[in-house]
């Protein structure tokens, strides 16, 4: 009988963070550039960052150790849905009638459906000890503020959200699961901050985007005593916390007896990507194997692809350091598609390095061929996924069809890094021919 689920047990589960930076600096030999103070131009140190971060987020933000051990307390919380499985995808690999291998790590499976809460556990968990009070955020497509409210109600802290008003109003049940855990939840750009009400002057129908609702963020956090931001993606200690993911895999890939030729995952910011790619990309670094790693975004907001590689603010107030990242500039304003977690105008400083280095690859695609991966995977599969993951499904699709067209067994892995069942309303315009 062929196996479908590579599942670890609870004491196979990581015990410590990978830290990508220490790889790069020793097989490499270099670092990305480091982000800037604004108005000085020098590299930002723990003064510029100690306002709206924590010590240990900001200690791990520019770590060089190779491993970064987990809180008992973090992993404990992990154990209720880590280790996630991996599962390989027989049904689709018929569907597409191709010689290729693919698997896929699930993430859905944790209590808000994404792999945002491998962070967020981190975040309130160090922020708590610290003496915290209040978590403030903004989140895209919902995932990330469902899974920072769950965390925070998790430490007792309070949460408070600026959602991207576009996805406000795609996914108002991610709304609601913010609300049950606790959470209170703005449309951005709202009235509630100076920078809100800017915005909404100029444009009262403004549809919002990430870069909006973190100035948004980071206003709310200067004037709240007792409270930090916390971020989804982007910066390394994010990116530093999802590999948890790569780490699980790695060990899952082993069991099922092969290793990936390409490994996939979505990149808006890049946690998701680096989360399920970093620990192979140590092994690549280390071995120079001819691992391939593929970056997937949406064509309408493709830093990678379209983006300049340069420093640029991390939100459109321009209130965060300067950061070297392919960006489209911190004033765009992409397109409103359903894949909310995808719509952010810049990407992960480490990822673009990698991307710069030519140590991986990206690729872009437009909605609709996207939604149709996403349907044909469900009806393959069973799970219905998030249109962030559907790009990652696509590319893989696309590998497997490849394959097939050389004649050549590929082993494919990607990041399935949320199911969709939030995401409904995208789906039916999809099926109804409305995107």
């Amino acid at each position: 009988m062929k196996n479908t689920q590579f599942t670890l047990s609870e004491s196979e589960m990581p015990e410590y963070y990978l830290n990508i930076s220490y790889y790069l600096k020793k097989y490499l030999g270099k670092l990305p550039d480091p982000p800037l103070n604004p108005a000085t131009k020098k590299p930002a140190g723990p003064a510029d960052l100690s306002a709206i971060f924590p010590m240990e987020i900001i200690k791990q933000e520019v770590s060089l150790e190779e491993k970064i051990a987990i809180p008992e307390e973090v992993r404990e919380l992990y154990k209720l849905y880590r280790p996630t499985p991996l599962i390989r995808a027989h049904r689709l690999e018929k569907l597409l009638n191709t010689p290729a291998h693919i698997y896929y790590k699930y993430e859905g499976t944790s209590p808000t459906g994404a792999h945002k809460l491998n962070t967020t556990i981190a975040q309130a968990y160090y922020n708590k000890k610290e003496g915290v009070k209040t978590l403030i955020a903004e989140t895209g497509a919902g995932q990330f503020g469902s899974a920072l409210s769950l965390a925070c109600n998790f430490f007792g802290l309070k949460c408070q959200i600026f959602m991207v008003r576009v996805s406000y109003d795609q996914k108002p049940y991610r709304k609601t699961v913010m609300q049950i855990y606790g959470a209170d939840v703005t449309a951005s750009p709202s009235t509630k901050t100076e920078f809100g009400k800017k915005i909404l002057a100029g444009n009262p129908d403004h549809t919002g985007s990430l870069g909006i609702a973190i100035s948004e963020a980071l206003e709310t956090v200067m004037k709240t005593k007792g409270s930090k931001y916390s971020l989804g993606s982007v910066l390394n200690h994010v990116s530093l916390h999802q590999t948890v993911i790569g780490q699980e895999a790695k060990k899952q890939m082993e069991k099922a007896g092969e290793y990936p030729d390409v490994i996939i995952g979505c990149v808006g910011g890049g946690s998701n990507f680096a989360g399920i790619a970093f620990p192979f990309m140590a092994d690549k670094l280390k071995s120079k194997n001819k691992t391939r790693f593929v970056g997937v975004e949406p064509s309408s907001c493709a830093s990678l692809t379209k983006g300049k590689y340069e420093y640029d603010f991390g939100d459109t107030a321009q209130m965060t350091p300067l950061f070297k990242m392919y960006t489209m500039g911190s004033g765009y304003v992409p397109s409103p598609i359903h894949a909310g977690g995808l719509r952010y105008h810049g990407m992960s400083p480490q990822v673009s390095f990698l991307y710069n280095e030519k140590l991986m690859e990206a690729v872009a695609y437009d909605q609709s061929p996207v939604f149709q991966a996403g349907v044909d995977f469900a009806r393959a599969e069973g799970i219905i996924p998030a249109p962030e993951s559907s790009h990652a499904i696509k590319a893989a699709m696309d590998e497997a069809i490849k394959a097939k067209k050389e004649g050549k067994k590929k082993v494919i892995l990607f990041n399935l890094s949320g199911h969709g069942l939030l995401d409904l309303n995208g789906y039916d315009k999809f099926l109804h021919n409305q995107l």
